[in-house]
């Protein structure tokens, strides 16, 4: 064994982010390795009702060797298939950001430049009808994805919707079956070595000193510990992403059953709607610029489409990414707090794990370790930012100042040149190992009002008679197949909650 392998790892903050840190180090690495401690504070930091994953999280669950089934049952979860928008681009306008392919490709050119062809010669298609994840959700419909390339159910991929706090149990006790020691303690101070700046120790409330080679930063930031990752030079995104604050409430289910997020505009943020099987998460995102948080839980508790369950809470969010993730011997995992306008804050905390598997140091922290670490984390945060910075960028709302202030607001250049290529030719500029996918810009762009003037000149190479006909037998093959389908409510009680009985 490498006597300078890394023999004590520290993850510091508990909820979703300490213990999903937790629980794939404990399986990766095992105890034989290294020891591994989490220290959970008193009083955790207000968390999120639930949680929405993406189609990569099947991967994290392949990692960890979970049964999907087993997990939604003790999550009281659901499937997702994207997001809804509504009032984004327009009062009453509406469009999904689904999970899969929209249309399938005819010939050398992405599906949706035969699609604007047709557009061009006045045939109004909805693009939306060639999304098979889409149509599920318009219907209310589900199906898992098929490996079948010739079915219609290969093209769409899902998520799902998770009680947080239930998800963070879920991850606990995985975490301690295989090893991880939880410390209930605060974190008052921290030791660092002179030689480097490196911390050596924390000291806990209750007097203890505890060391460590490598520590994790789940605590969004509220201990001193984690100081040196936030220099004065990090980069502050409120400007472009203006809601701070939120208030949120868990209320009745309904007999429905909805396969998306909702997302609805309105005039100074915006509200979202997850249900899980036994409840509704609905929240108001909102910028503290221009409502106080009173009249934010008015509005809120006003919007809420059953009975309030629980009391609201308030969370706070602050775009934005430190200097650097990792920092000498400290890796912050949360270094962010951006809303939850896409569902992203799993997906971040899944890849920065990951990643850290992938350049995992030994105690002579090589540089370039966390050089490496520092550029894939701060370049995928940036193109996240530019992804959410167009919901509310690109807009035709001008109805109260928060609005106004958005359509006015200078861009970061990236975005800007992703939208002009775009408008002046339909094509999609995606950099190496993006998060959101040329369909994930797509659905943005045209649900965001960005028409493009002109299509790839090589979707010409096909006669307009073939394009039209494989669209419409698309179009058809989708409605006819979605339509003999279960619903997503009897879905999960036949496949997942099974001799359990229906959901009541």
């Amino acid at each position: 064994m490498n006597d300078r392998r890394i023999q004590s790892i520290v993850i510091v903050g508990g909820g979703v982010a300490g213990w999903l840190a937790a629980a794939v180090l404990a399986r990766v690495v095992t105890r034989e390795y290294c020891e591994i401690r989490l220290v959970e504070p008193s009083r955790p930091d207000a968390s999120p009702g639930s949680e929405a994953t993406n189609p990569a999280f099947h991967r994290l669950l392949g990692l960890l060797g979970i049964d999907e089934r087993d997990l939604m049952r003790r999550t009281d979860a659901t499937f997702s298939l994207g997001v809804e928008f509504r009032d984004w681009a327009r009062l009453g306008g509406r469009y999904y950001h689904s999970f899969g392919s929209i249309g399938a490709r005819l010939e050398t050119v992405p599906f949706h430049h035969y699609w604007l062809r047709l557009r061009a010669l006045g045939e109004p298609l909805e693009l939306d009808e060639f999304s098979t994840a889409a149509t599920l959700a318009r219907q209310g419909r589900f199906v898992p994805t098929t490996t079948d390339r010739s079915s219609v159910f290969s093209l769409h991929a899902h998520g799902h919707h998770l009680d947080a706090q239930l998800f963070a149990d879920y991850c606990r006790d995985f975490a301690l079956a295989r090893g991880v020691i939880r410390i209930s303690r605060d974190v008052l101070d921290v030791t660092r070595r002179a030689s480097d700046g490196f911390v050596d120790s924390l000291r806990l409330d209750g007097g203890e000193s505890l060391a460590g080679d490598l520590f994790i930063d789940c605590s969004d930031g509220h201990h001193p510990v984690f100081e040196t990752s936030r220099e004065a030079n990090a980069e502050d995104w409120q400007h472009w992403l203006p809601c701070d604050r939120a208030v949120a409430v868990c209320s009745e289910k309904t007999d429905e059953l909805p396969l998306v997020s909702l997302s609805t505009a309105g005039s100074h943020g915006w509200h979202w709607r997850r249900h899980l099987q036994r409840r509704i998460d609905c929240g108001y995102a909102y910028s503290s610029r221009y409502l106080s948080d009173d009249e934010a839980a008015s509005t809120l508790l006003a919007a809420l489409p059953t009975r309030s369950l629980t009391e609201p809470r308030r969370l706070s969010f602050s775009a934005g990414r430190p200097a650097n993730f990792w920092m000498q011997n400290v890796i912050a995992l949360t270094g962010h707090r951006l809303e939850p306008l896409e569902p992203i804050r799993l997906h971040l905390l899944q890849t920065a794990i990951t990643r850290l598997l992938t350049v995992f140091p030994d105690r002579d922290f090589h540089a370039s370790n966390a050089a490496e670490y520092n550029r894939l984390t701060i370049a995928e945060h940036e193109s996240i930012r530019d992804f959410l910075i167009l919901h509310y960028w690109a807009t035709g709302r001008d109805d109260s100042p928060f609005w106004q202030s958005r359509r006015s607001m200078e861009v970061p250049e990236s975005l800007r040149r992703r939208r002009e290529l775009f408008r002046l030719s339909g094509r999609i500029s995606l950099l190496d190992d993006e998060h959101f996918g040329e369909e994930s810009w797509l659905s943005a762009f045209l649900g965001q009002g960005v028409t493009p003037d002109s299509y790839d000149p090589l979707a010409d190479l096909v006669p307009i008679d073939d394009v039209r006909r494989a669209l419409m037998q698309m179009r058809s093959a989708i409605a006819t197949e979605v339509g003999k389908l279960s619903t997503h409510r009897e879905f999960i009680d036949r496949h997942v909650m099974g001799e359990r009985g229906p959901i009541r």
